[in-house]
């Protein structure tokens, strides 16, 4: 399998697994409905979790563009697999949303909550202070790109799969000690590409895709995983 269908593959079901547990939990008549933050933040983690066994020893199961280009930075990844890898992201992503979108048919008309319709495909502020917004998706993406590059740093070794495991667990706790102000996007993919899917898909009384706040969500992670990769060539080098 080559190193683009992995990475559009693995995105992809994380989304779907991602996305899923949001609508599971937000759309109405789902037997899910209101089972809160706790599920949301472990579907996630289980989803990141499940999707980087599947194609992690194809690829590196990145599936994250911001996490890619810290990896890149830090000499951890050939640029010349940054761009390829960042398209296939972004369209397993939005693949992944079209699913979700089509898994949950019936619910769409059943929620009349045009938010909650929007934060099954992408994530928004709890307190809408842009600046506030932007410094917890570069704080939250730090954690991440930073704690994984920590994890590959000379000495440490990890029993086989047990990293990937151990990754998922990372997710839940960036997103139950950090996901509270802004739904942890963390990944420019995972917001932006089931954005547009909510945009151009036919999602009855669906509203606005928030096209004003969609920056923050990618150029937050972006700035993250940068400020992650300089540190850690300062620290661990």
């Amino acid at each position: 399998m080559s190193h683009f269908l992995a990475e559009l593959i693995g995105t992809m079901i994380l989304i779907m697994l991602g996305d899923g547990v949001v609508a599971g939990v937000l759309l109405n008549k789902s037997k899910a409905q209101n089972s809160g933050w706790i599920v949301i933040t472990f579907g996630w983690g289980f989803a990141v979790m499940i999707a980087a066994y599947v194609v992690g020893h194809y690829s590196g199961a990145y599936l994250n563009p911001a996490l890619t280009l810290g990896f890149a930075l830090a000499g951890k990844l050939a640029w010349v697999e940054v761009v390829p890898m960042i398209v296939a992201q972004m369209i397993g992503a939005f693949l992944g949303a079209v699913v979700v979108w089509l898994h949950y048919l019936p619910h769409w008309k059943e929620t009349d909550d045009a938010e909650a319709k929007l934060a099954v495909f992408a994530t928004g502020p709890a307190i809408r202070k842009p600046f506030a917004n932007l410094v917890s998706e570069i704080i939250g993406t730090f954690v991440l790109v930073f704690v994984l590059l920590a994890f590959g740093a000379k000495g440490l070794v990890f029993a086989e799969g047990l990293q990937t495991l151990v990754v998922g667990f990372l997710i839940v706790a960036i997103g139950l000690s950090l996901g509270g102000t802004t739904g942890y996007a963390i990944n420019p993919a995972r917001d932006l590409g089931p954005r547009i899917a909510h945009a151009v898909l036919p999602i009855a009384g669906k509203g606005s895709s928030d096209w004003g706040y969609a920056w923050i969500p990618v150029a937050g992670p972006v700035l993250g995983a940068v400020l992650a990769a300089v540190i850690y060539l300062g620290v661990f080098h």
